[in-house]
């Protein structure tokens, strides 16, 4: 069970991925040569299909969408040539205006220029965006400790590899621990957030004796940070949950988060959890976050899942049923199960307006002695 990268939410914005820098999709490449052909054969048969040669002047333009500039030109210069054949009935004057067509045709070779630089500069953006990501969020191992792990992660921001959501794994003297939070914003401006939180989470996993330590080793984290900024408002919702060696439970410590689903025997039930007040909010009158352990039986899985799952809304408005949806998909594989219930959001057509983050932790209970 390892890592799962979801990158698209529904059908339409894979569709639409080649405007933002994707290659484009096939019909949009063949477009211009099946036009320019289209348009030879047509004037080639009849005379009367003369009218029209005004499509020629489109395949220049739309060649951009696709091609680099050499290709460009050729098609320019097919386009050319064709409006030049006497057996195509197109070069009768007033039938097409030749000089617009060149025209167009060298300032669609010079704009794809300009767009495969700029392509060329997304790619190397995006492999840079790609080494943040690993950074940030190195791909979660199949298996912590006694504790098979799998995950999936999409930001919500489009073009954006490391959103606000964040979640980790580690293994450390105290037993296996693991986070999830989400950073107040999405995006590039709650990235350094997030590592900032990561660090102190992965360096408290290590020293904190218990899970409110670590909250509040997170929690002091996002004050110093916050101290310098203007009207910063930085907070964060947090889950941690501690698998201790020889015990068949998880502790758990809610800092806002939503509280985990317990998958049991075919069924699926939110733990009841002590709700905190988020990281880097300081209420009057409401304490620190309370740590409580939840009993474990063998096969129990948890499922964990940011607001961008829980949140998601359908056309009437009706919040994503969680706990409904993973008893139904219970028989699922842990290592498929984050997936399915991304195609489950799509197939029932919820809007995801947030960062998504699921985690799916299969502890291995300590033997019977």
């Amino acid at each position: 069970m390892g890592t799962v990268r979801g990158w698209s939410s529904h059908g339409d914005r894979e569709d639409r991925g080649w405007l933002r820098g994707a290659p484009p999709p096939w019909w949009v490449r063949v477009l211009p040569v099946l036009l320019l052909a289209a348009v030879t054969a047509a004037t080639l048969v009849t005379p009367a299909a003369r009218d029209v040669g005004f499509l020629l002047g489109a395949i220049p333009p739309l060649a951009v969408l696709s091609y680099g500039p050499v290709m460009t030109g050729v098609l320019g210069v097919g386009v050319i040539v064709v409006l030049n054949v006497p057996a195509t009935h197109l070069n009768r004057p007033g039938s097409t205006d030749l000089l617009t067509i060149v025209f167009v045709a060298a300032l669609s070779v010079f704009v794809s220029f300009v767009r495969s630089h700029r392509d060329a500069q997304l790619d190397t953006e995006r492999a840079i965006g790609e080494a943040v990501q690993r950074a940030v969020l190195p791909p979660l191992p199949e298996r912590v400790g006694r504790v098979c792990c799998a995950a999936f992660y999409r930001a919500a921001q489009n073009g954006t590899l490391v959103g606000g959501d964040f979640f980790d794994v580690r293994e450390g003297p105290y037993g296996v621990r693991a986070v999830m939070g989400d950073v107040r914003g999405h995006g590039l401006s709650a990235v350094a957030t997030v590592v900032s939180l990561l660090g102190a989470f992965r360096e408290a996993a290590l020293d904190q004796p218990d899970l409110e330590s670590v909250a509040a080793r997170m929690d002091r984290r996002l004050a110093v940070d916050s101290a310098d900024v203007r009207h910063g408002e930085l907070f964060a919702t947090a889950l941690l949950l501690e698998f201790a060696g020889g015990t068949a439970a998880v502790r758990l410590v809610a800092c806002g988060h939503p509280a985990p689903v317990l998958l049991c025997a075919g069924q699926a039930r939110e733990v009841a959890v002590a709700p905190g007040p988020p990281l880097g909010i300081q209420l009057v009158g409401v304490g620190p976050p309370k740590e409580v352990t939840v009993a474990l039986g063998p096969g129990d899985r948890l499922f964990v899942a940011s607001d961008g799952v829980w949140e998601a809304r359908d056309a009437t408005g009706t919040f994503y049923p969680l706990p409904e949806r993973l008893a139904a998909l219970a028989g699922t594989p842990s290592a498929e199960l984050p997936g399915a219930v991304w195609a489950d959001l799509a197939r029932r057509r919820y809007e995801v307006r947030d960062d998504v983050t699921m985690l799916v932790l299969s502890p291995e209970l300590p033997a019977a002695t």
